[in-house]
């Protein structure tokens, strides 16, 4: 009996399955979505995901072609992995996937998606973003910037010269030196002396972390209130403790005298929030939080890791290492330490710079897309809150549009028309379109200002006869899964300079 009951619940389960199968087959090709795989009833090709979703999704276009689907969960993916269908959706149809799939991480993380980054486009977004270059890309913040940065800087090449011929941990120096002069810039020095930078370096870290996770609740919201995986309850905790520290700073600093001359970002947008503006949307409380998250997760994490994956890489090519310090040399020269108006003379680092983004782009499937309206995209149906991703790190590795893709070489950059201002979608690592990275100016002054003083100020080696490990390890930002520890040597004539 027990036997006759089993057969017959395994043939239910076959007899339902086959017809979720069909009902979902017939969905697909009504709507004639991109070719992809089936997957499992309820739950899509969720349980298959690979943790290195870049290169997942990369062999999966080698089965399925440069623009495929996938069901994940009640979700319908699509991921696009060449230039001429990331034209389509991120130029031709960009108004239509001008919005972002937000994710639970977003929602608690960013006060609700109240930031540049997750907020859907409209009068809310363009105000934010205008917000941001108007006060921080121009006028009396840029010399403060300057100032900050400078300094920042030379504490750090101090730190690693106290460390000279002791193993140093790139990545950390670097983003601590960020992390101080975001925080300077957001809230001024006295500020910074009381924040616990280690438990900020941690808060950045783990929010990085959950940003690229697959997380079900996403994409099964009938479960999101089981928190399966404790992301939205871990969120919530360290959301907290750092939006309690956002409203002490801003408290003290709203309880200061009237004239308060202070220079910060901090300051300046409670200023514009005070004085109304002139935008007919409002720059509110939650907005002036979710501007300082964006700075502090969007300008530490990304710069850190890019910066240590230049350094891997010209140590795993010494001749790339001995031509930008050779450049530097000319330029710069060994008396002297490199100031931001060197860089533009020195076109070999941004070169550099520029194949440290194609190999390992920062973002590696940028921000995810989420059409307003169901479109239509190279012949197949994009339903309407569709989860778009574009797999930019896979472009920059097509072998029909780069030689040699796998080879870190700079030179394909001296003297060429690539750029990244998002209008070549051969290579875009800061996105395109009105969601195209705000803060590129920023990100690129730090970058080099940051290469360019460690491979100037010092030299870099591993044990010998190793190579520095350059595996990636997938999340919202690309990261190398070893961190890479090397021993510096000081390169300067005069050591006061360290000092």
């Amino acid at each position: 009996m027990a036997l006759l009951t089993s057969l017959i619940s395994i043939l239910i389960l076959i007899w339902f399955t086959s017809l979720l199968l069909k009902k979902f087959s017939k969905k697909a090709q009504a709507l004639l979505l991109p070719p992809g795989p089936m997957g499992l009833p309820l739950f899509g090709s969720l349980p298959f995901l690979h943790p290195e979703l870049h290169s997942y999704f990369t062999d999966l276009a080698k089965t399925y072609g440069p623009i495929f689907s996938l069901r994940l969960g009640k979700k319908i993916a699509i991921v696009i992995s060449t230039p001429s269908v990331a034209r389509e959706v991120l130029k031709d149809k960009d108004i239509i996937f001008a919005n972002r799939d937000i994710t639970i991480v977003g929602k608690v993380g960013f006060y609700g998606g109240s930031d540049i980054l997750w907020s859907p486009s409209g009068p809310e977004w363009r105000m934010l973003r205008k917000v941001f270059t108007r006060e921080l890309l121009n006028g009396p913040m840029v010399d403060f910037v300057y100032e900050i940065r400078k300094r920042e800087i030379q504490k750090m090449v101090n730190n690693i010269w106290v460390q000279r011929m002791l193993s140093v941990d790139v990545e950390e120096e670097v983003f601590m030196t960020v992390l101080n002069a975001i925080s300077t810039i957001l809230w001024g020095d006295e500020m910074t002396k009381r924040s616990l930078r280690t438990e900020f370096r941690l808060f950045v870290k783990d929010v990085t972390t959950m940003m690229g996770k697959t997380n079900i609740s996403d994409f099964i919201p009938s479960l999101a209130i089981f928190d399966l995986q404790g992301i939205e309850k871990k969120m919530k905790r360290l959301m907290k403790r750092f939006d309690n520290f956002f409203e002490l700073v801003i408290d003290e600093r709203t309880r200061e005298d009237d004239n308060n001359e202070k220079k910060d970002f901090l300051q300046v947008l409670l200023n514009l929030r005070k004085g109304g503006g002139n935008d007919k949307t409002p720059l509110t409380m939650t907005h002036l939080k979710a501007i300082l998250m964006d700075m502090i997760i969007g300008g530490t994490d990304s710069t850190s890791h890019m910066v240590e994956f230049a350094m891997a890489e010209m140590m795993n090519n010494p001749h790339v290492m001995k031509k930008a310090q050779t450049e530097l040399e000319v330029v710069v020269g060994t008396n002297n330490m490199v100031e931001e108006s060197h860089l533009r003379k020195l076109p070999y680092l941004y070169a550099i710079m520029k194949e440290t983004l194609r190999l390992h782009p920062g973002v590696p499937l940028l921000g995810t897309r989420c059409p307003t309206e169901s479109s239509t995209i190279c012949g197949y149906t994009i339903p309407k809150g569709s989860c778009v991703f574009i797999n930019v790190w896979a472009i920059h590795r097509d072998p029909s549009i780069w030689e040699d893709p796998l080879m870190f070489d700079p030179e394909r950059f001296m003297n060429s028309k690539w750029d990244y201002t998002g209008n070549d979608f051969n290579y875009f690592p800061f996105g395109s379109g009105r969601r195209i990275c705000v803060a590129i100016q920023l990100a690129e002054i730090m970058f080099l200002l940051l290469l360019a003083s460690l491979i100037h100020s010092f030299e870099w080696k591993v044990s010998q006869g190793e190579k520095v490990d350059l595996e990636e390890k997938f999340g919202f930002v690309l990261k190398n899964k070893k961190s890479l520890v090397a021993i510096p040597t000081p390169r300067l004539s005069n050591p006061n300079l360290y000092k």
